[in-house]
Formats: C-alpha cells, sequence, structure tokens
C-alpha cells in the first residue's frame, strides 16, 4: 500500500512538471507573419481562455508545415474578413510548438465580446471526431500556465469553447468535450459577461470553416496550400470546406 501511494506521488509529480514546462515558442518573425495593420491593447489579466480548432487548415505535424499553416490563415483573416492580423493570439501545433498570433498583449478577433477580455487559443487541425495528440493538448495547457504565471492570464479565469459564444461547431465536438475536463471550464459564459458588452470591431467577418463562398477557396470546395517549393499536388494536404 506503501509502495502503491509513493508510486501515485511520484508519477503525479511527474505528470505536474510536464504541464509546468514551458513549451517551445516560435515567433512571429519566425514563421514569417506579415505586420499587423492595426493593435489594440487589452487589459491585463484577461479573465478568459477561449478554445479552437482551426478546421481548416488541416493538422500540422512538423514545423515547415505548421509555419505553413499560419501563413496561409493570416493570409486569410487579413485579405478575406479585412482583419488587421491573424485572429488568434497564440496556435498550437501538432508539432508541440506554440506559435504566436496577436500574443499576449493584443486584443484578438475569434470570439464575439469576449475578444477584448480574453486570449485565444486555436489548436491547428479539424477536432471534429478525433482529439488532439495528447502532447499537443499538453502544450495548449503549458501556454495557459505562462499566462498565468507572468500576469497575462488572471488566476481565477474561466476556461470555453468558441461554440460557447457564437454558432458554429468550434472547437470540434471531440475536442470540447475534452476541454470539459479542463481545470476552470464554465458551462455558462453568457451568465458573466455584462449583457450591454458591445460587439468588436472584428467579430463580424467569419472564419473560413464557417463561409463557404471565402474567396480564398477553390470551386470544388477544396483547399489545397502548398510551400514555395512544392511543384507536386499530389504532395500537398488537402482539406474538406464546409
Amino acid at each position: 500500500m506503501i509502495c502503491y501511494s509513493l508510486v501515485s506521488l511520484y508519477l503525479f509529480r511527474v505528470a505536474n512538471s510536464f504541464v509546468c514546462t514551458d513549451p517551445e515558442i516560435v515567433t512571429r518573425d519566425e514563421w514569417g507573419a506579415k505586420p499587423p495593420t492595426d493593435v489594440e491593447n487589452l487589459t491585463l489579466p484577461v479573465p478568459y481562455v477561449v478554445i479552437h480548432h482551426s478546421y481548416i487548415p488541416a493538422a500540422c505535424s512538423t514545423k515547415e508545415e505548421c509555419i505553413n499553416d499560419m501563413q496561409w490563415m493570416q493570409k486569410y483573416h487579413q485579405q478575406n474578413n479585412s482583419w488587421c492580423d491573424i485572429g488568434y493570439n497564440f496556435a498550437v501545433g501538432g508539432d508541440n510548438r506554440i506559435y504566436v498570433g496577436r500574443g499576449w498583449t493584443a486584443v484578438g478577433a475569434h470570439a464575439p465580446r469576449y475578444n477584448s477580455r480574453s486570449i485565444g487559443i486555436v489548436l491547428i487541425g479539424d477536432w471534429t471526431d478525433i482529439l488532439p495528440p495528447e502532447s499537443q493538448m499538453l502544450a495548449a495547457k503549458q501556454l495557459i500556465n505562462m499566462g498565468i504565471r507572468d500576469g497575462y492570464i488572471s488566476e481565477n479565469y474561466k476556461l470555453i469553447g468558441h461554440r460557447q459564444v457564437r454558432e458554429t461547431a468550434c472547437p470540434g465536438e471531440a475536442l470540447y468535450k475534452e476541454i470539459q475536463m479542463w481545470p476552470h471550464w464554465i458551462p455558462n459564459p453568457d451568465e458573466e459577461v455584462i449583457p450591454v458588452v458591445p460587439l468588436d470591431k472584428e467579430d463580424l467577418k467569419p472564419d473560413p470553416r464557417e463561409d463557404p463562398d471565402a474567396s480564398l477557396a477553390s470551386e470544388d470546395n477544396e483547399i489545397k496550400r502548398h510551400s514555395s517549393t512544392d511543384k507536386d499536388e499530389s504532395t500537398s494536404r488537402s482539406i474538406k470546406h464546409t
């Protein structure tokens, strides 16, 4: 019994040490971000964390793929949605790296009426039917812990999924069920928000998964992304667009 307790304590400490470890951060310069056309500052620490999936683009498993995804999302958000930058504050790749979007201090464009009071984190991929890898979800939790530690996220923050504040399938059925078991998730965020809070200026433009007429989508509703050196369409990752 004593041995079992000691082993359990050891495993708990090991697991907790992983959560408290900082993930690798990929800066905007590293992924080739275009400069924002405008920046609005958050009031810190923020009381909310909003979880998303990208749906489009698909999951990435290497740094090169994830960089392509970041560039695609920023291009879509700036050109199609006329936003000043990529909508999310951070993205978590399947390579377990954190990609800086708008970062800790800038208001995002990802959740109506919550943009100015939250950090938006997207787990790159479509998590409708399957969960992200455990390591990708762990990186997201590590990012949240970084935000708390460094004073960007309130210690008593509330965690929500995108669908809780907008009519959307995001963050995907599988991931949404998962985050309900994460610390600080709340079921009814609207009860926490003052009803008269106006829509943020970037709230009304759709994300690609919600816009079947998106200008960057092809006529057959598939989006094919290529790196600048990719000459063979058969090697590109294709993603269904709904």
